[in-house]
């Protein structure tokens, strides 16, 4: 059976809605897996949400409901936002279902087995915000804990612990080895420092005197397990692990069919949640260095230079702006302003303005004006060039290096430069429209201009074909229009098969091939 391409994002806290960081995220995985799934593979995206804490147990009976309903309130909220975004995933993790709680309890009763697991005391101050102990580590240059920490209180109690700290010169040698096992490299970089850093073990459990939502420990009743063994198990539990099978091979195939992940994270949880303590939790139930997932880490949206955050109140509703401007602007804004792994400013100005400039003002020009000359010149229908007829060479070299770096793998995770490159491509026909004047070529009575003119636009129109193949994972909406309007492969209309990165071939539109009439298919933004 061919390997799957399985994709994750991090789940996501139901303690709030959902805000544009989340969205980025989500589109970004789409995209991915809608780059894959162009490329012919088969393809697994994993989403989800994280359902229990104790900020969960506490917002519910702020909100005077018991946690179940409080998670499934918040739930729906993210349900609807991927489906107005057109985030189209194959599997949805939920912390509280039965499948996963099985798989929860069946590792942490291996490992507690193992010897991997033990209890003991622990005093020290606590951060009722990040749910954790803090150490001296945290305390700030006057000896304090700083205010992201919140409310600090002392306390001493029992709970469980994993023996982190005996897989840390495992995981240096791990990513000393592989180059590639955090994306970007300065995020790898930054990992490597901190596992150097590493000290202690992983408290793993809360008693269920102060925390009673959550996934019980298999070995001890008084005790639910915190959410590292949680929240992070989603990523094989949705995939379909076996927690009582211990070796990967004998494992069902339709897990190892998908696994290793790529999984798409944010900054802020690649140290320690992911990078160390998801990373220790696969090597200490036997997955090997083969079968680690690759990370790959994203900024941050800020606003005016600072995280946006709750309290801050400067968070960006996502569904007002999906609803303000279409989810099409809204993906679009979201994949072509900010680079990989770094920060960016959110702008709403940027986003109608790039819009405006890019998408209105060059595809849905470039689309509207040679539907139209192909009506009133040509009564709708395409001419194929003749062998001897060819674009301009620079034109064929630019398309034929456009391809050629959408079809490398490093392109696959730079969305910015995918729709940037296809974008180029419309800008270049629009510019050899104007070059060629078909409306002058349209009044000649000589031959040659009826031909030049035919060529012409076939070829924008062939370009317009390639190019709606080209943007289809960041704007699939907009790439079913082109089609549309193209009348190409309107049997498939609608459906994601219906796009094809091997029909990215110069002269595929038939002669004498009937196109359809212009439809605004991005309208401006009126500023």
């Amino acid at each position: 059976m061919p390997k799957t391409f399985f994709i994750t994002t991090a789940i996501d806290y139901t303690n709030s809605p959902p805000h544009i960081g989340h969205a980025y995220e989500k589109v970004l995985a789409d995209v991915i897996a809608r780059y894959h799934r162009l490329k012919g593979e088969e393809v697994f995206f994993l989403t989800g949400v994280d359902q229990h804490g104790q900020k969960v147990q506490q917002s519910a009976a702020k909100a005077g409901i018991p946690p179940a309903e409080f998670v499934k309130v918040i739930t729906q909220k993210f349900v609807d936002l991927w489906k107005k975004l057109h985030v189209q995933y194959d599997g949805w993790a939920e912390t509280t279902s039965d499948r996963h709680k099985k798989v929860v309890q069946g590792i942490l009763q291996r490992l507690f087995d193992a010897g991997q697991i033990y209890k003991d005391k622990q005093a020290g101050y606590y951060s009722v915000r990040q749910e954790q102990f803090l150490t001296d580590k945290e305390r700030g240059a006057d000896g304090q804990f700083g205010a992201e920490w919140g409310e600090v209180e002392f306390r001493e109690e029992e709970n469980y612990y994993f023996r982190l700290s005996r897989h840390k010169e495992w995981l240096l040698s791990y990513l000393d080895d592989r180059k590639d096992a955090v994306i970007p490299d300065f995020r790898q970089t930054e990992l490597r420092n901190a596992v150097a850093r590493l000290s202690g073990d992983l408290c793993i459990s809360r008693p269920k005197s102060r925390l009673n939502w959550g996934i019980e420990l298999p070995f001890d009743k008084e005790f639910v397990t915190y959410v590292w063994f949680d929240a992070l198990t989603n990523y094989i539990s949705f995939a379909g692990y076996d927690p009582s099978l211990s070796a990967f091979n004998s494992q069902p195939s339709t897990f190892r069919d998908k696994w290793p992940a790529l999984q798409i994270i944010g900054k802020d949880i690649l140290v320690p949640a992911h990078g160390i303590y998801w990373l220790v939790m696969l090597h200490a139930i036997g997955f090997t260095d083969d079968q680690m997932p690759q990370l790959l880490v994203h900024g941050w949206w800020n606003l005016g230079g600072a995280k946006m955050s709750k309290s801050a109140g400067n968070v960006i509703d996502p569904f007002v702006l999906a609803d303000k401007y279409g989810a099409e602007a809204l993906r679009y804004y979201l994949m072509s302003d900010i680079a990989l792994g770094k920060d960016a400013d959110f702008s709403e100005e940027r986003l109608v303005e790039s819009y405006n400039a890019n998408l209105a003002n060059n595809l849905g020009n470039l689309l509207n004006r040679t539907l139209n000359m192909v009506q009133r010149y040509c009564v709708g229908s395409l001419r194929k060039p003749r062998e001897s007829s060819k674009l301009p060479a620079d034109v064929i070299d630019g398309y034929r290096q456009l391809v050629n770096e959408y079809t490398a793998a490093t392109v696959s995770i730079y969305p910015d430069v995918v729709i940037g490159r296809s974008l180029y491509l419309a800008s270049v026909f629009n510019g050899f429209i104007e070059a060629q004047s078909p409306w002058t070529l349209a009044k000649s009575s000589k031959p040659e201009d009826r031909e030049f003119l035919e060529d012409l636009l076939y070829d924008c129109a062939e370009s317009l074909r390639i190019i709606a193949i080209l943007i289809s994972p960041v704007l699939p909406k907009a790439a079913h229009g082109i089609f549309d309007q193209l009348n190409w492969k309107i049997e498939l209309s609608g459906r994601e098969e219906r796009f094809s990165l091997a029909d990215a071939e110069w002269g595929k539109l038939a002669d004498e091939h009937i196109v359809g009439k212009p439809v605004p298919l991005f309208p401006r933004i009126q500023e």
